[in-house]
């Protein structure tokens, strides 16, 4: 019998795809490079030290700048403030149906759980966030210093929902390999797939994995509870 049900964020809960959005090739525009490869190699090689904390988005893109030789105050500053102003527009636009989802979890007694690999300006707006507070136990990467699909994060949040893996439902697009490391600390993993039709390359998180059961809806989810 499912106990707890443990949420990724982005692309299950919320949509990067949305409002405006802000990727490398946007970063690169914004300051004025023409070799977007050569910023999106350096951003890629420090995307685990800013989801650990190592690095707030600031240091990290002050550290980018100054290796590929184009760092100015202004130039971080621009690229923060609109990051900012894209991720505002995410979570602007919290899909009523996952709110529904969660406040339906929490009348049938079910224990939820929020397992994130972000950096420090999601990490900010996901607490902010109408979606918080549903929560029993939230573990954000750029706070635990891991992530996910570390055999840790999913421990951690075993242990502290207190309830035994295979009572635990995990859903997720699949980004991270999240759901293999879900399904191997012993939960019941599922793919979420109804914002999939939303993403564009090269930005696709995760393709169809077919060794797990999809949700088309996020309702469905109820579904596995049985």
């Amino acid at each position: 019998m499912i106990k707890a049900v443990v949420f990724d964020m982005f692309e299950t809960l919320v949509t990067l795809f949305t409002g405006r959005t802000y990727f490398s090739e946007d970063i690169a525009k914004d300051v004025g490079l023409a070799d977007i490869e050569s910023f999106r190699k350096e951003w890629h090689l420090i995307e685990h030290d800013r989801s650990t904390g190592k690095y707030t988005i600031e240091e990290g893109l002050s550290l980018v700048f100054k290796k590929i030789g184009i760092y100015s105050d202004e130039k971080v500053r621009t690229i923060v403030n609109n990051r900012l102003t894209a991720l505002k527009d995410t979570f602007d636009d919290i899909p009523e149906e996952s709110i529904q989802l969660l406040k339906a979890l929490k009348d049938r007694g079910i224990k939820t759980g929020l397992i994130t690999n972000t950096f420090s300006d999601e990490r900010d707006l996901i607490k902010s966030s109408a979606l918080f507070p549903y929560f029993d136990v939230a573990l954000i990467s750029y706070e635990q210093g891991i992530c996910k699909p570390a055999p840790e994060m999913y421990q951690r949040m075993i242990e502290r929902l207190r309830v035994a893996p295979e009572e635990c439902l995990y859903v997720g697009d699949g980004g991270s390999r999240e759901l293999y490391g879900a399904r191997d600390a012993g939960m019941k993993a599922v793919q979420c797939t109804w914002f999939a039709e939303r993403a564009y390359e090269p930005h696709i998180p995760c393709p169809p994995l077919d060794e797990f059961e999809h949700v088309v809806h996020q309702m469905d989810v109820l579904d596995f509870l049985k």
